[in-house]
């Protein structure tokens, strides 16, 4: 067992690792594709993780491939530290949303500034929201039988990005600029 408690990024990655072996590299990828709409990963990150789980049993560092690439496999101990990890209730959330600070404080920004922060963030969010919805539409009818662990974070992001976007479309005018003839260019 590790010396210390697993945190969620070193858990992430040996839930990943339970697919298979993977490198650095991949399992960047991979939760970028898998986790990135709700949980960030820095390559940074990713391989200082490994360096220490792997010295600490939980991952096995394969024989470097092409490009110096090193595939990393989950040990026994990484799967009993990975269970353990499971088996203890999840830290409650944290909002961490760079966008609102700056809302918070946007009486100090001139209103076309503001405007167009919340503008660009608000197509980012309807671009992900898109995205989700075409991941939707394109899963099979039994998708929730066979993993419904994946269908419900899915359908959580699709309920996230809604319920954003509604927050943007619900945003005074003096914040959106159309409280601002001069921003619609009359």
């Amino acid at each position: 067992m590790p010396d210390r408690p697993l945190n969620a990024t070193a858990a992430s990655l040996l839930g990943f690792l339970h697919d298979g072996p993977m490198t650095g590299w991949d399992l960047v990828e991979y939760a970028q594709q898998r986790i990135g709409g709700f949980w960030s990963l820095t390559q940074s990150q990713v391989y200082r993780e490994l360096t220490a789980m792997a010295g600490a049993g939980l991952v096995r560092a394969g024989e470097r491939g092409r490009r110096d690439r090193q595939p990393y496999e989950i040990t026994d101990a990484g799967r009993a530290a990975f269970a353990e990890w499971a088996a203890n209730p999840p830290a409650a959330e944290t909002i961490r949303f760079p966008l609102l600070l700056t809302v918070l404080f946007g009486r100090h920004l001139p209103p076309d500034r503001m405007a167009a922060y919340l503008a660009g963030h608000r197509a980012a969010h309807a671009e992900r929201l898109a995205g989700y919805e075409q991941i939707a539409a394109a899963l099979p009818e039994e998708a929730e039988d066979v993993d419904p662990y994946s269908v419900a974070t899915l359908r959580f992001g699709l309920a996230y990005e809604r319920a954003v976007l509604d927050w943007f479309d619900a945003l005074p005018p003096a914040l959106t600029g159309a409280a601002h003839p001069e921003a619609d260019g009359q």
